[in-house]
């Protein structure tokens, strides 16, 4: 009698195999990184302010201190991440509470809550209850936690939550996309989330504006910029050599809107305190809208300069009418060559 495995039989374990190793991996960096970054703010705690509750550490020492680690080990070391782990290891001072379930991400999301009774039933629940790290923001931004202690019959607000609340992912390509796994085993970070559409799209207005010859030197596609609540990507950034001032764009791939308007905003003002020196003009914010070939140009700048700059960028940057053209342009390409590729894959399989 032939007892080996059937091909579907065979096909399971040894599917079963890679998935329990993955799931391994993915466990052991989340591990890793999570309670490296405890040692670290306890580091920096017990050298800065000798185990006393008194900020001694300047923002001088800090940012020496990135430099140098961003040096050897790459992203993931800047002033505003030190200082995050800083807080964490004051919010959770006892190793063995951390919980090796919550991602690093979850714990920046705890590190918001202010009540530690509240931070601490949070991290429970989290672990517990297998919510993601955006589930566990949404839990607290609805006051999840506050609303059963006041509640006389919990039972429908725990029905609500359960509900609404999206499980911990399994797929361990989830977390090695994470751009804080990338970073701390010194990894390539690329913006997986991004459609092929607007990938195509950023990536020809890239070269379309180096193109002008106008003064634009290229800085970054998808930069990050880092705050204390959280972590946001503007899709090209360029340095404008003319007119002395960053050109931060944005592509939204449908009507401009409020919130892309202030999305926009805060990137400026963010720029304008990180980034701009001392001798660079304001910064430009450029919100480009493509869908149904709608085209907006949005241009943000700050300071009492505002219409003296208005008029010299007027001639350096590309005007709406030729951002209209070349997005139209560019749209029609992208998505035909999207469609030809479908084609040769129908034809294929």
């Amino acid at each position: 009698m032939n007892n080996l495995p059937q091909p579907d039989d065979l096909f399971e374990e040894i599917s079963q195999l890679i998935e329990q190793a993955r799931n391994q991996v993915q466990r052991s960096v989340n591990t890793a990184m999570v309670q490296t970054y405890w040692h670290i703010g306890r580091l920096i705690l017990e050298h800065e302010q000798q185990g006393e509750r008194r900020a001694a550490y300047g923002k001088g020492q800090m940012k020496r201190l990135s430099d140098r680690l961003t040096g050897r080990f790459g992203k993931g070391f800047d002033a505003t991440n030190l200082r995050n782990m800083r807080r964490f290891y004051e919010a959770f001072p006892i190793r063995d509470a951390v919980r090796p379930e919550l991602s690093w991400t979850h714990y920046r999301t705890l590190l918001r809550v202010e009540n530690p009774s509240a931070r601490d039933w949070y991290a429970r629940e989290a672990a517990e209850q297998n919510w993601s790290a955006r589930a566990l923001e949404r839990q607290i931004g609805v006051l999840y936690y506050e609303r059963l202690l006041s509640s006389k019959d919990r039972a429908p607000v725990e029905v609500e939550a359960q509900e609404k609340t999206e499980p911990l992912a399994e797929d361990p390509k989830d977390y090695l996309r994470d751009p804080y796994i990338l970073d701390f085993l010194n990894l390539d970070s690329q913006p997986y989330q991004e459609s092929n559409l607007e990938q195509g799209i950023i990536s020809n207005l890239q070269r379309f504006l180096l193109e002008l010859g106008k003064g634009f030197a290229f800085v970054e596609r998808q930069q990050r910029i880092r705050t204390e609540d959280g972590d946001y990507y503007i899709d090209l950034v360029f340095y404008n050599y003319y007119l002395k001032c960053f050109v931060l764009i944005d592509l939204k791939m449908n009507k401009l809107t409020h919130q892309d308007v202030g999305q926009m905003d805060m990137y400026v003002r963010l720029y304008e305190e990180q980034k701009r020196g001392p001798d660079d003009n304001p910064t430009i914010g450029l919100i480009l809208c493509s869908e149904h070939n709608h085209t907006v140009a949005q241009y943000s700048v700050l300071k009492d300069s505002q219409q003296l700059f208005a008029s010299k960028y007027l001639t350096i940057l590309p005007s709406e009418e030729e951002l209209k053209r070349e997005l139209e342009r560019e749209r029609a390409l992208v998505q035909r060559k999207i469609e030809e590729a479908a084609r040769e894959y129908r034809v294929d399989t």
